[in-house]
C-alpha cells in the first residue's frame, strides 16, 4: 500500500477525472479546469456559525478525526455562463448543467475517498447540494464558507465564492484524517471588483428579483425565485425537482469567468 497522500495527487487526480469523466460517462461536457485547495481542520472553522449558520457543524464533528478540510471548485464552460447571461430566466442547459454538476461532484468526491482509502486514510463526504434547513434557508455543511476559509477564493458582492477561475460553478468538500496541511490559492485579496475598491455591482442589477444588494442577499427572495424558475419557465420543463437554478447573479460579470485576468 501506498502511505503517500499530497495536495498535488489530489489536483492531478480531480483534474483527469473531470477532463475524462465525459467521455466515460457519456455525458455533454460543460466543465473547465477544476481548483481544489487542502485546510488544516483546525481553529479557523471555529468561525462557521458566526458566517455561515448557527448549526454549521465543525469538521471534527463531521469526522472526529479531521486533520484536513478538501475543497474543489467546477468552473462551467465560457460557452454555458455566456448562454445563461441572456434574459430574465435561466437557459435549459443551465439547469441540464446544475444536475449533471451534482452528478460529478458526488462521483468525484467518491473518487478522492477511494484515494485516500487506498493509502490508509480515512474520508467523510457531504451532499454536493440540497443540505439546508428548508426554512432559514442555511447549510449545515456550507462548501462556499469552507472554501472561502480555505483559501480557494473570497466571497463577492453576488454572495457567490469567487475564485481565480471565477464565480460560475459548482464546489464539493470532503474531510479527512490524512495531514495535508494548507494550499491555498488566495489568501486575503479580495476578488470581486468592489470590494477591492474598484467600480462594478454589476451583479446586483443581473438579479432578476433584485434579492441582491450590498449588505447580502435575501434567502427567501431569492429561493422564491428558483422554484418559480423550475415551474414556470418552459425551458426547465422535465427537469428534476430539486433543480433549483437561476445564475443570473454569476453571469455577465467581470468574475463570472476569470477575474484575475478582468483586474489586469
Amino acid at each position: 500500500m501506498d502511505s503517500r497522500a499530497t495536495t498535488e495527487d489530489l489536483r492531478e487526480l480531480v483534474e483527469e477525472f473531470v477532463s475524462s469523466y465525459p467521455l466515460k460517462a457519456d455525458v455533454r461536457n460543460w466543465w473547465r479546469k477544476p481548483l481544489l485547495v487542502t485546510a488544516k481542520a483546525d481553529d479557523r472553522f471555529k468561525i462557521l456559525p458566526k458566517i455561515a449558520s448557527d448549526e454549521h457543524i465543525l469538521p471534527w464533528e463531521l469526522m472526529p478525526s479531521a486533520k484536513t478540510v478538501i475543497v474543489f471548485f467546477i468552473p462551467f464552460i465560457k460557452e454555458l455562463i455566456e448562454e445563461n447571461s441572456i434574459g430574465k430566466f435561466p437557459c435549459r442547459n443551465w439547469g441540464l448543467a446544475y444536475e449533471g454538476t451534482n452528478d460529478l461532484i458526488g462521483v468525484l468526491a467518491e473518487r478522492i475517498k477511494e484515494y485516500l482509502i487506498e493509502r490508509g486514510y480515512k474520508s467523510a463526504i457531504t451532499p454536493a447540494t440540497h443540505n439546508f434547513d428548508a426554512v432559514k434557508l442555511v447549510a449545515g455543511w456550507s462548501h462556499k464558507h469552507l472554501a472561502h476559509i480555505s483559501g480557494l477564493g473570497r466571497f463577492g458582492v453576488n454572495a457567490q465564492l469567487i475564485t481565480p477561475s471565477g464565480c460560475a460553478g459548482r464546489l464539493g468538500s470532503l474531510v479527512t484524517d490524512a495531514d495535508l496541511g494548507d494550499s491555498y490559492i488566495v489568501k486575503s485579496r479580495e476578488l470581486c471588483l468592489h470590494k477591492a475598491g474598484e467600480e462594478c455591482l454589476k451583479c446586483l442589477k443581473q438579479c432578476p428579483v433584485g434579492a441582491l444588494n450590498q449588505k447580502g442577499i435575501d434567502r427567501q427572495c431569492c429561493y422564491t425565485r428558483l422554484k418559480l424558475n423550475l415551474k414556470h419557465t418552459k425551458a426547465l420543463a422535465g427537469l428534476k425537482e430539486t433543480t433549483h437554478v437561476c445564475g443570473k447573479c454569476v453571469t455577465n460579470l467581470p468574475c463570472s469567468f476569470h477575474p484575475m485576468e478582468q483586474k489586469k
